[in-house]
């Protein structure tokens, strides 16, 4: 018979797993959106919608799932988002439409609210003061995104994009299997059965959720954005083979998914808000620097014209985005610790509120940095603005936590303290 202890680990390895898995198929339009683009001829508005529209279901059913998993435990939900994905995944395959690939990629999208499931389920397993670590570590399945990177343009070149939902469909099936057979459930966690949908949104009354919201729309919204949009933004900017583009872009997509336990890790040890805080001003100077477009100037100089090319080259681009992306691993982990902290109840319900804002940023953006792209032909303007939108968040922080903390004196530690200790 397994202790406790055991049976948490089993459930956070499973779950880890599964979430790994459902991410890299919730990003698979990332890499073969390309060729299905040139198959119909898309335009970049277009194409960012077909890469977001899995996203967009994905985000809509966290907070019913989030709530499901609260009321009737997160090993049962959680194989039923991997068991519904399977056949609209194999599906995909024999898409030859555009329109059989938004309708498809909405029910694939499915398989992106298992965030919602595992957060509370992994959570509830662990004391209070692992809680960081625990959810940081399940929300290392983010680097799915990068596997996705890894393994679906070596189908594409070796077989054809086709092939690539195929196998997918055959990883969930087996997926499904793991998990049941390595996870547990746990009557204790759930909520009494007579408590109503409305007195678990009630929560959401609370301006602070809005406010982690907020957040989570960068540093998740804006991960799913990038991981998306970034093969192609290395084919159409520097000219790269698909396979040079895809592990270029796995730079930035696999440091912000296995970090992110390192992230809940340091929130457990310095509380959430310092974390928070200095994620939000990394990511600002990332993003200002990655908003400069490629520009050539002429100065009339004593000599005659000299000509000077200002914008990053592919090396200084892909290490900015590498550091943009440890920085938002440790924010996504803050940001739940926040709710952990706080909200120790109703995990399930908060965090299916954020992570369907982050869901919606990471559905929103993606067609935001197609319309700008065929407004203003300047690639870099999908980076001006997420500059703009951490801006929001930076000052939202400021005037809600950090305006009146004592910086000197024998409060001074409250900078970073824990969050949810007595300021």
């Amino acid at each position: 018979m397994a202790t406790q202890s055991q049976k948490a680990i089993s459930v956070l390895a499973a779950s880890t797993f599964a979430f790994t898995a459902c991410f890299m198929i919730w990003m698979m339009f990332g890499v073969i959106g390309i060729p299905i683009r040139e198959a119909l001829d898309l335009n970049a508005t277009q194409f960012g919608l077909l890469t977001a529209t899995p996203v967009l279901t994905g985000s809509l059913f966290r907070v019913p799932i989030g709530m499901w998993t609260d009321k009737y435990g997160g090993r049962i939900v959680f194989a039923g988002v991997l068991a519904v994905t399977i056949i609209p995944i194999w599906m995909m395959s024999y898409a030859t439409e555009y329109w059989h690939f938004l309708l498809i990629g909405l029910f694939v999208g499915v398989a992106g609210a298992s965030f919602s499931v595992g957060t509370p389920y992994v959570a509830r397993w662990f004391p209070k003061n692992r809680q960081g670590f625990a959810m940081g570590l399940f929300g290392a399945g983010n680097a799915g995104a990068a596997l996705n990177k890894f393994i679906a343009p070596a189908i594409v070149v070796a077989f054809g994009w086709q092939l690539v939902p195929q196998v997918y469909a055959a990883v969930m099936l087996g997926t499904l299997l793991l998990f049941w057979l390595l996870s547990h459930h746990d009557p204790a966690h759930v909520v009494d059965k007579s408590v109503t949908w409305r007195q678990q949104l009630s929560v959401m009354k609370d301006p602070k959720v809005w406010k982690y919201c907020q957040y989570y729309s960068i540093v998740f919204g804006g991960y799913v954005a990038l991981a998306l949009w970034m093969v192609q933004y290395y084919v159409g900017e520097y000219g790269l083979d698909i396979r040079v583009a895809a592990l270029l872009a796995a730079a930035f997509s696999l440091p912000g998914g296995v970090l992110r336990a390192v992230g809940g890790w340091l929130s457990d040890k310095y509380g959430a808000h310092s974390i928070t805080w200095w994620v939000m001003w990394v990511s600002w100077i990332c993003l200002f620097l990655l908003s400069y477009p490629q520009t050539e100037m002429t100065i009339a100089t004593a000599k005659g014209p000299l000509t000077l090319s200002i914008g990053l080259n592919v090396y200084w681009f892909t290490v900015l985005m590498f550091i943009l992306g440890i920085a938002w691993a440790f924010g996504k982990a803050s940001t739940f610790k926040y709710i952990s902290d706080e909200y120790p109840q109703n995990i399930g319900v908060i965090s299916g509120v954020v992570g369907l804002a982050g869901g919606l940023g990471g559905f929103v953006l993606p067609i935001m940095f197609g319309a700008l792209m065929d407004f203003t032909g300047i690639r870099s303007s999908a980076f001006m603005l997420m500059y703009g939108v951490v801006w929001v968040s930076l000052i939202w922080m400021y005037f809600t936590e950090v305006r009146g903390t004592e910086l000197m004196g024998r409060h001074a530690h409250a900078l970073t303290a824990p969050a949810g200790a007595t300021r």
